[in-house]
């Protein structure tokens, strides 16, 4: 009986333990280093997503370019869907491929935005 019962508290702890360090991860995620409006690295952007992440990302060589993807599906997507790999610009509205773009985040969720030039970035965070 006396062996169930270290048993129960050996897992139990275990448990509790996995659980905390689990919550220090997310909390460690939670902290951004970037905000809305800044712009961020092209590595740690999934651009199938168009989200920031946070961290280096999954790098795809497709036609001489880096993409970026957070999953074996994005390195997947990214050769084969041109949306992986190209975005409009939102104040030229040209299309412009995410390997060359300036990309910022464009809201609380951490989606981002492309843009083909630092001109184009400053007039849509300033009309904002």
């Amino acid at each position: 009986m006396k062996n169930i019962l270290l048993g129960i508290l050996a897992f139990a702890s275990v448990f509790l333990v996995s659980c905390n360090n689990s919550k220090a991860e997310n909390t460690q995620i939670a902290v951004a280093k970037f905000t809305t409006g800044d712009i961020v690295p092209h590595d740690q952007v999934c651009m199938v997503n168009n989200a920031y992440m946070g961290k280096k990302q999954l790098e795809v060589k497709h036609d001489g370019k880096t993409y970026y993807g957070c999953c074996e599906n994005c390195k997947l997507r990214i050769p084969q869907e041109e949306n992986a790999r190209m975005a409009y610009d939102p104040i030229s509205h040209q299309l412009i491929d995410k390997a060359t773009a300036i990309i910022a985040i464009s809201d609380k969720n951490d989606n981002v935005v492309y843009f083909e030039n630092k001109a184009n970035y400053e007039a849509f965070f300033n009309n904002k």
